[in-house]
């Protein structure tokens, strides 16, 4: 199988595979590598962020590459395909880490770029409902990438899951609009299925933030608006 080729069962590859790693992603705040993932003539690129390589903050606990296959998690209980494949995995070339499907996107796209075309702005919006329930605090335009399949992948999401609400995104535009029927229904699905696996992965505090993030943007029932008070966007922008 070619390497750019999506194998028809990523997660078992990228749970169970061989991992070689072959050069380190450039522009990374934390150790971010991309590797090859083997498993027989199975190859699949992925991105492996191990814990060893990430940089302490003050208002995140060590362990964000559990946030990273949280956020999948999430994405998958929605049915939204937001993040790609995503596993945790204890025997990394450098321990314990995240392994996330690489996506061979159009690095020229990101929000800024994509907002401009009104038939993408459906998955935007999907993107918008998901940050604000996983209280997404590093939503960067260049996070949201554009696969030739016309597809939005949302990746990076290692900073969410905070009790705390502090959401930072460049995604506001669609902030006051009423949040469409499909996008309510699935938010009210999601309350039926948690924790659905989050257990293991988050603290039973932010898991109860969780839901509580969800009741409340479903009982208000439209995006919110930034504060312009508070610190509403990342940095950088891009």
């Amino acid at each position: 199988m070619h390497q750019d080729e999506r194998p028809s069962s990523a997660l078992t590859l990228l749970a169970s595979g061989s991992i070689e790693v072959k050069g380190r992603m450039p522009w990374s705040s934390n150790g971010t590598f991309l590797t090859d993932v083997a498993c027989g003539d199975d190859v699949v690129q992925a991105v492996y962020k191990p814990l060893r390589g990430e940089r302490p903050l003050w208002d995140f606990p060590n362990g964000l590459y559990r946030r990273e296959v949280a956020a999948y998690v999430l994405s998958d209980l929605l049915g939204w395909g937001i993040v790609p494949e995503t596993v945790a995995r204890m025997d990394g070339p450098l321990g314990e880490g995240s392994l996330q499907r690489f996506v061979p996107a159009d690095f020229e796209q990101h929000y800024f770029t994509l907002y401009e075309t009104p038939a993408f702005h459906d998955q935007l919006r999907r993107i918008a409902a998901f940050d604000v329930v996983a209280n997404n605090t590093d939503r960067k335009s260049g996070h949201c990438l554009l696969t030739p399949d016309g597809h939005v992948w949302g990746i990076d999401n290692g900073l969410c899951f905070s009790v705390d609400w502090k959401l930072r995104t460049v995604i506001w535009e669609f902030g006051g609009e009423q949040i469409p029927e499909d996008i309510r229904d699935d938010l009210g699905a999601l309350l039926d299925e948690l924790p659905g696996g989050l257990e293991a992965l988050l603290a039973a505090d932010e898991l109860a933030a969780l839901v509580q993030r969800t009741e409340e943007l479903l009982d208000e029932g439209t995006f919110p608006l930034a504060d312009p008070y508070g610190r509403a966007y990342p940095w950088p922008l891009v």
